[in-house]
């Protein structure tokens, strides 16, 4: 019995041994024994996450980077910029030089490590451990009186949802001009690093304001002189039997007062409470007859085409000084902007109550 106790015992040292030998050998050469590839990490490279325990979170991609930066909007823990570039020029070295004034650490790590960090998302080699950015609620805003300025432009979203659509949207708004963007504080997309991404980082220096009760935002907005303007496809669900707003379409809308455009959720519109907020719908009108299922744009697209149709009347847009120049040159040549006059869809008329919603 002794003897297979003793027996018993000598296998368990050697096996030891056989097991320790090649973690052994490799201390003694300096390496990690996680592989060469975790043999380049720093240790406190290994602690990144992508949502660490102070609430931090991890944006990603250039321009949202830069764009954070600059505005000085977010609290920046740490800058990770992809190692194995030959050099950092441009806005990299601009982003390592802002990080080094303002003393935020910065990272190195291997492109593998950054792609699972950001869950695979297109980084272009730049990440930041930020805080979040939130809207900001709209009773800390201060008011605008229409009197102010006659060619104010907001933008209220009620129930965005896709987080690319909301970047997308912001992107544009942003290029177009909006003054401010609303939101809906329920069922909304929040402000994260896939919206900023998909904005091109316009979300870090925009404002954008979110609203409890956005029905009655509107309807306070108009009693102070502002044309409140909703949205709608040429089908989807239909309006509500009682409702008496107009619909025009979006080449026929006069820009002539301070005006909030609303645009809808991706998959139901805008609710019967807001709709019913809105003076006016705006459309846009298919260049053809469209077969089932396509029959509305994606809410980005709408938002960009009626954006544009709005914003290119402000004085100072570039279509509108190309059409002064060249009214001053020949006065009696059709200024760019005039247009041929649209045929009105015959599935659209003006105030009728059976008109179908935008499914976008």
């Amino acid at each position: 019995m002794a003897l297979l106790s003793a027996a018993r015992d000598a296998t368990w040292r050697c096996c030891r041994r056989l097991l320790a030998r090649p973690f052994s050998q490799a201390a003694r050469r300096g390496a990690r024994p996680g592989g060469e590839e975790l043999s380049r990490l720093l240790l406190d490279d290994l602690a990144l996450t992508p949502r660490s325990a102070g609430g931090l979170e991890l944006l990603f991609g250039l321009s949202p980077c830069l764009l954070a930066l600059r505005a000085a909007r977010r609290r920046v823990a740490r800058l990770l910029l992809q190692a194995g570039r030959s050099g950092l020029q441009g806005e990299r070295a601009e982003l390592l030089r802002v990080a080094e004034t303002r003393d935020i650490p910065v990272l190195r790590p291997r492109r593998r490590k950054l792609d699972v960090l950001c869950g695979y998302q297109v980084h272009q080699g730049v990440c930041m451990e930020v805080s979040p950015l939130r809207p900001q609620p709209w009773a800390e805003s201060g008011e605008s009186l229409p009197g102010d300025d006659p060619q104010q432009l907001w933008l209220v979203l009620e129930g965005l949802q896709d987080p690319r659509n909301l970047g997308a949207v912001l992107r544009s708004a942003h290029f177009l001009g909006v003054d401010k963007v609303i939101t809906s504080r329920r069922n909304s997309c929040p402000l994260t690093p896939v919206v900023s991404k998909a904005s091109a980082g316009a979300m870090e220096v925009m404002d954008v304001f979110s609203a409890d009760d956005l029905a009655g935002f509107l309807q306070a907005k108009a009693r102070q002189g502002w044309l409140v303007a909703g949205t709608v496809g040429c089908s989807g669900p239909e309006i509500s039997p009682s409702s008496e707003v107009p619909i025009t379409s979006c080449l026929d809308f006069l820009w002539d007062r301070p005006t909030l455009l609303v645009l809808g959720n991706e998959g139901s519109g805008l609710s019967r409470e807001v709709q019913a907020s809105c003076q006016l719908l705006l459309t846009i009108l298919p260049g053809r007859q469209l077969p089932p299922g396509l029959e509305s744009l994606n809410v980005s697209v709408a938002a960009g085409i009626l954006l544009h149709s709005i914003c290119s009347q402000r004085k100072g847009f570039p279509t509108e000084q190309k059409r002064e120049q060249q009214l001053l040159q020949d006065p009696q040549k059709p200024a760019l902007s005039e247009r041929p006059r649209v045929t009105q869809h015959p599935g659209l008329r003006s105030g009728s109550a059976k008109q179908k919603q935008n499914g976008d």
